[in-house]
């Protein structure tokens, strides 16, 4: 829903990019009403203790039953998804010639995309469920403390474990290219492990380029459908606000922001379980038939929380903005390469002002093109 939010048409869009945005977002609010709809009657109907009775039928011990209960609840949430989840990821990308996927490609893509993220997922719940056993009084602390080491872990190894699972990459050919990156990183006093292309063609048409990773693991990647593109200079000029992150140690402001949400968010699922699980026929705690609860407190916090972290998120993307500005030999370069990333992209160049205050993580396109030619002034 967060998502669909934040893609609201403006005024300065073409017709093409409202009605693609407007359908994407309406996909996206189906969705999150199915998964709101599906939880509350989990919770509601009984039907969560009712999983959990079957799983625990099937064996004695807690670890076997949560994975089963698990298993059940993904199965029944992939079904009820799947057709949206095909209009929003297939339908529309194709209707709107922005993805290069085949139907198997897609189904591909999706079986991954639920193998990765239910291992993960099945990890994080089983870790979580075993310290509510093990530490009824603080399992809150230490499960938090566990995610944020995870997440500093994902941040690194994401980029050689993660990323090649949906993705092919190889260095880039370009050793003049190559080395105007790498110069744009000695000059940021960032050590980077090389320069590759990202074969997103192979899925889509949009272009991307990021600076990936962490300590050993950090790297440029850049996407093929930007290479064909853009020029050595408008390359330059988008990697040059990711490294502009690093300069001003936005990871670290990041990071911090990621500990706070995440403590926040343990506590106030800690006080939820406590405060509603016996009205909800929950044996306790450590009664695994609540995940659905746990699920709603912490997509209902990270609502509240949303507007807050995206004005974070927001200045920090302009201060980059304007390092990379300072980065490169000239203005005209940034604005050319937001106005190819804009039209490749078909992103919204002017979104409704409040649809931008409360859910965009960027500034609008409109606004940092606005920001270049001031600078250049």
């Amino acid at each position: 829903m967060l998502n669909a939010i934040s893609m609201a048409t403006g005024d300065g869009d073409s017709s093409r990019v409202k009605r693609y945005h407007r359908t994407h977002r309406w996909l996206s609010v189906a969705g999150f009403v199915l998964d709101l709809a599906y939880l509350a009657a989990l919770l509601l109907t009984g039907w969560s203790v009712g999983l959990r009775r079957f799983a625990e039928s099937e064996t004695a011990r807690p670890a076997l039953a949560l994975l089963i209960y698990l298993s059940l609840f993904a199965l029944i949430h992939e079904a009820l998804d799947l057709p949206l989840g095909y209009l929003n990821g297939y339908w529309l990308e194709h209707r709107y010639e922005l993805s290069n996927l085949t139907p198997g490609g897609w189904a591909k893509d999706r079986l991954k995309g639920l193998a990765v993220g239910g291992t993960l997922g099945t990890l994080a719940f089983e870790f979580v469920y075993w310290t509510m056993r093990r530490w009824p009084g603080q399992w809150w602390i230490v499960s938090a403390a566990a995610f944020i080491c995870f997440f500093l872990l994902l941040a690194q190894l994401g980029p050689v474990v993660l990323l090649p699972i949906f993705f092919k990459f190889k260095p880039v050919e370009d050793p003049a290219l190559t080395e105007r990156l790498m110069e744009l990183s000695r000059r940021a006093g960032t050590r980077v492990g090389g320069v590759y292309e990202w074969k997103l063609s192979e899925k889509s048409k949009k272009a991307n380029a990021a600076l990936t990773g962490l300590g050993n693991t950090r790297r440029i990647v850049i996407s093929d459908t930007l290479l064909g593109n853009f020029s050595p200079p408008e390359v330059e000029a988008v990697l040059a606000h990711e490294f502009g992150h690093h300069v001003r140690r936005h990871i670290l402001r990041g990071l911090a922001v990621e500990i706070a949400t995440t403590i926040a968010g343990f506590y106030t699922v800690n006080v939820a379980l406590r405060a509603w699980g016996p009205s909800l026929g929950f044996r306790g705690l450590a009664d695994f038939a609540n995940l659905p609860l746990l699920i709603l407190v912490t997509g209902a916090l990270s609502l509240v929380l949303l507007p807050l972290v995206n004005l974070h998120s927001r200045q920090m993307e302009r201060e980059a903005d304007a390092y990379a500005l300072r980065s490169i030999a000239s203005p005209e370069t940034f604005i050319s390469s937001m106005e190819k990333l804009a039209a490749m992209n078909l992103s919204e160049r002017r979104p409704a002002a409040w649809i931008e205050f409360l859910f965009h993580s960027h500034p609008s396109v409109e606004k940092r093109i606005a920001f270049a030619r001031n600078w250049a002034r």
